[in-house]
């Protein structure tokens, strides 16, 4: 992937030189028909995907992350403001199945930036969080939101890497 991103860079450049305008729209024109180069070669490339396909993955793991934070602020919002304080706070433990530190160094970050939820621990294996909820009546659905959410996205987004 790392190396379609800097070939595309490249084709982008060498546009930008062949025509004379270094502006960034002429980067941006340089680099959609470098994207259109990579992707008419993308069956020289041995054992990789086209890599913008992956970069939308990304963003939707971005769009998502946008998503569940504007949700996450308005419900804490709504505990808060509420008249009488009703929250239900309380530890759990979600079992991932992410296989590399990084993941789940992922993971962790974006439950942790999602107001009202921390993780406090992650296990020596790298395969169990133990996560802070401010307000948790249904451990099995925060547990399925998180996997829904953040988890599949994450393995969907960092195939074969």
């Amino acid at each position: 992937m790392a190396y379609q991103l800097l070939i595309n860079f490249f084709l982008a450049f060498i546009w930008m030189f062949f025509t004379g305008t270094f502006t960034t729209s002429g980067f941006i024109i340089g680099y959609l028909l470098g994207l259109l180069v990579i992707f008419m070669m993308r069956r020289f490339f041995k054992n990789t995907d086209f890599y913008f396909i992956r970069v939308l993955k990304l963003f939707k793991l971005f769009l998502i992350f946008c998503r569940e934070l504007v949700l996450a602020n308005v419900e804490v919002l709504r505990l808060v403001l509420s008249p009488k304080l009703k929250i239900q706070p309380g530890i759990f433990r979600y079992h991932t199945e992410l296989d590399a530190g990084w993941k789940v160094s992922w993971l962790s970050m974006l439950i942790t930036l999602t107001p009202g939820t921390l993780v406090v621990q992650v296990s020596d294996d790298n395969k169990t969080l133990y996560i802070h909820a401010l307000h948790m009546p249904d451990k099995e659905s925060l547990k399925q939101g998180i996997y829904d959410n953040f988890e599949t996205k994450i393995k969907e987004a960092t195939s074969q890497c």
